[in-house]
């Protein structure tokens, strides 16, 4: 039924009236994950950008949707979790492809020292103004994890001041509260955001549903004393309280995906996750343009974070700090960056203190010569690791680590162009894989875990780019070789290494305007995942990397209604793949394919902007396979949002 709908309003869409006159150009888009601003058909690497005027057409609500949506990374709740939700891209699987890709906020990492994914829930989605994913490359500019690229925001500094709120099924209800000002010498942005759910699942062993409350706020402050120096101070502040459900077995998933979990184990119904993540970050910069040429910018964050996680009685206290120092140098046909990082960060329980410090020095130059963009980076960096628990001996020790990158975009003509690029980066283990609990002694005690080392990536990107004043095109095909990828085995439980592994695949993306009035996307990728060898377990040797669906495509069509009105409709699909703990290929069950279609509508009035969305339109039960019989819900119903907008 849904398909039939589908392709209707589809037809339906590609056969409305247009009006017979020049269809527009598309926006220009640019990238700069190198630090140099440079138009995406042009650069020496493969990038994915997303604006913030597609963002608030999506009818997304929140990053984690937006992701899923919208974009070509494979996203899905951390085991229940959508605050810290679990990320693929390049093949890299869904147990640990998050922990290979580095998620940056206005350049301050949000990637932890331990095995808790990144912490989206603390960036409202309507404080973000360009979302840019770079794939298979990066590692120079951002360092350890790096392996499959970076997904990069940049927040916005608002103007003006507004006021959103919605109401929506399950109980959603959410405000957002937001004002600044721009003037010469100083700006001032800020934002609070509050989003509450009742679940969507039914009430567990305790009587709990699975509700979330978020509270958020952010704000910036800009001051320009003299034309070539600028200071800037921000602040934020998160804190959600959520509860998340547990695996189902299959029988019980496919009767009704929404009832509550019981034990896998003993069977009996078991409470909700109930878990409490707390973020206070502050930062401050200086950017002083020292001639026409050359640019000096120095930036300092710093992050409290606190896991709760009360069903269990575990608690985590996050300390990081981050620094950066670049020179920049912008000629006429040559660019320069050079600078030093430095990432440390401290974790704290009840019995001890786990620190991991990452110190880099990298120097990454573009060359523009005629039609031909040269690219070529370089990085070093050293990790070092300590444990100290309250009682017994320190543990340390670390890595010195080497990364490079090389890059040509080759303009044809107007409409054609080429790239190329080669990428070598490393993935640096996690405390808790670096450490592990030898249960033979008595009692326990934490040793350094033998097993671990560095994986380090050698990553191909070739592709194409197409553009028209109507259409812009990207292909990309690239292969991804991989010494002592890291993994944790579900049948020992321990962080290991696989010793080879090699990922290949097609990406694609096009924006087409139609008609003035219609404009359709399609991001597309297929890709394959192979364990070459695995020294802990031959059994895995030729297999598929599990949690890696061999396709996945997102298609959206936009239709501007009326010059007040706009409707988008975005279908998401990924094909089946092997369950995250497969890596034997064997189990019975495999991650179903996931399908989602949602749509959304929008109409301005003046200062006012109502809305309209409807997710999972037509109620597919979409879940996060782990194991035979071990199923997290998620998306499996229909949901739908209505509110409105004031700006003042």
């Amino acid at each position: 039924m849904y398909r039939t709908t589908l392709a209707v309003f589809t037809a339906g869409l590609f056969t409305l009236p247009v009006q017979a006159q020049e269809i527009p150009s598309l926006e220009a888009i640019e990238v700069s994950a190198t630090r140099v601003p440079t138009p995406d058909v042009l650069a020496p690497y493969a990038s994915e950008v997303h604006a913030r005027r597609e963002i608030e057409k999506s009818g997304a609500t929140t990053l984690y949707d937006y992701l899923a949506q919208h974009t070509s990374v494979n996203v899905m709740p951390g085991y229940g979790n959508r605050d810290t939700p679990l990320l693929d891209m390049r093949g890299y699987g869904m147990a640990n492809g998050y922990e290979n890709i580095v998620v940056s906020v206005d350049g301050r990492r949000l990637n932890n020292i331990d095995g808790m994914p990144q912490l989206l829930g603390s960036i409202p989605l309507a404080d973000i103004e360009r979302i840019e994913i770079t794939k298979g490359s990066g590692a120079v500019m951002f360092g350890d994890g790096a392996t499959a690229g970076s997904i990069q925001i940049y927040t916005r500094t608002h103007t003006g001041a507004s006021i959103e709120t919605g109401l929506g099924s399950h109980g959603a209800r959410d405000l957002i509260v937001a004002a600044g000002l721009n003037k010469e010498k100083v700006s001032l942005s800020a934002s609070a955001q509050y989003a509450g759910l009742n679940g969507t699942s039914d009430s567990d062993a305790t009587g709990n549903r699975d509700a979330s409350s978020n509270r958020t706020w952010r704000s910036r402050l800009g001051l320009r004393p003299m034309e070539h120096l600028k200071f800037d101070l921000d602040g934020a502040s998160t804190r959600i309280d959520t509860r998340y459900v547990g695996p189902l077995k299959a029988e019980a998933f496919n009767a009704n995906p929404a009832q509550s979990d019981v034990s896998l184990y003993s069977g009996l119904a078991v409470p909700y996750t109930h878990q409490l993540l707390n973020s206070d970050q502050w930062g401050m910069g200086v950017t002083a343009e020292l001639n026409d040429r050359w640019t000096l910018t120095a930036r300092h964050n710093d992050e409290n974070k606190l896991s709760n996680l009360i069903t269990f009685g575990s608690v985590y206290h996050y300390d990081y700090s981050g620094d950066d120092l670049a020179l920049q140098y912008r000629g006429e046909h040559f660019a320069l960056t050079t600078g030093v990082q430095n990432f440390a960060g401290t974790r704290i329980s009840s019995s001890d203190r786990t620190r991991k410090e990452n110190t880099g020095g990298y120097a990454q130059s573009q060359v523009h010569l005629g039609d031909t963009i040269f690219s070529a980076g370089a990085r070093t960096e050293k990790v070092a690791y300590t444990y100290t628990p309250d009682k017994g001996a320190a543990l340390r020790s670390h890595h010195g680590l080497n990364v490079w990158d090389l890059g040509l975009n080759e303009k044809l003509n107007e409409r054609w162009s080429l790239f190329a690029n080669y990428d070598r980066s490393f993935q640096a283990p996690d405390i808790d894989g670096f450490f592990t609990t030898d249960y033979t002694l008595s009692p326990p005690a934490i040793r350094f875990n033998g097993f671990i080392v560095p994986a380090v990536s050698h990553t191909l990107n070739l592709g194409l780019n197409h553009v028209t004043a109507a259409n812009r095109l990207k292909l990309t095909l690239f292969h991804t070789k991989l010494d002592y990828e890291i993994y944790l085995d579900p049948l020992t439980w321990s962080n290991t290494n696989l010793e080879k592994t090699h990922k290949f695949g097609l990406e694609l993306q096009d924006n087409w305007k139609a008609t003035d009035t219609l404009t359709v996307s399609l991001n597309y990728s297929t890709t394959r995942a192979l364990i070459d060898q695995a020294s802990q377990n031959k059994a895995y040797d030729g297999k598929d990397l599990p949690g890696v669906p061999r396709h996945s495509a997102t298609l959206g069509l936009g239709w501007q209604a009326t010059p007040a009105s706009h409707v988008q409709l975005t279908q998401t699909w990924r094909s089946q793949a092997y369950a995250a703990n497969d890596f034997a290929n064997d189990f019975s069950q495999k991650q179903a394919a996931y399908l989602s279609t949602d749509i959304a509508y929008r109409y301005a009035h003046e200062k006012i902007e109502y809305f309209v969305t409807v997710a999972n339109l037509f109620s597919q039960r979409n879940g996060l396979w782990i194991a035979d019989d071990s199923i997290y819900p998620v998306n499996f119903t229909r949901s739908w949002r209505v509110g409105m907008k004031l700006n003042f």
